[in-house]
């Protein structure tokens, strides 16, 4: 018997991601955010989600890939891996899958940078591959030091 895990997928640039279900709250359309000054380049601003504030990291930086188109409407992908929920900015929502343990393959060689660190695995799919995204290093935003001191995201 094989293992299978339930997966939210969203495209960025030409590449599917996906983060577990289980940390997904829930995805909704692109909300007016609030410019952080000195904030980490990776986090676009903050947002009121029906009384809660939280951060908003723009995926497409965080994982080093080209600028979006900026006709592009982004969506938001809430993930709450902790006990903190983050914004994730994606182009696109596709679907929720279930993949198979069977069909996890090791991260593409040509893979570099951040983005190795951040993907747990690869999946194949019938028609593309799937990586997948580990939702709690996904938020961590390293530790900003400022001039009046250090700032956790």
């Amino acid at each position: 018997m094989t293992d299978q895990r339930q997966v939210c997928t969203f495209a960025l640039d030409s590449f599917l991601f996906g983060v577990e279900v289980e940390d997904v709250q829930e995805v909704i359309k692109n909300q007016p955010m609030t410019h952080v000054p000195m904030a980490p380049k990776e986090v676009c601003g903050l947002v009121n989600l029906r009384g809660q504030i939280m951060s908003v990291i723009d995926l497409r930086c965080r994982l080093e890939l080209p600028k979006p188109d900026p006709d592009q409407t982004p969506i938001l992908v809430i993930v709450k891996p902790g006990s903190q929920a983050v914004g994730l900015l994606v182009d696109r929502v596709e679907d929720v899958i279930y993949v198979d343990d069977q069909d996890r393959g090791m991260l593409p060689g040509t893979l570099q940078g951040i983005g190795r660190d951040l993907i747990r695995a690869a999946y194949k799919l019938p028609d593309r591959l799937m990586l997948l995204l580990d939702a709690a290093q996904v938020v961590d935003i390293e530790t900003v030091t400022t001039d009046s001191g250090a700032v956790r995201w």
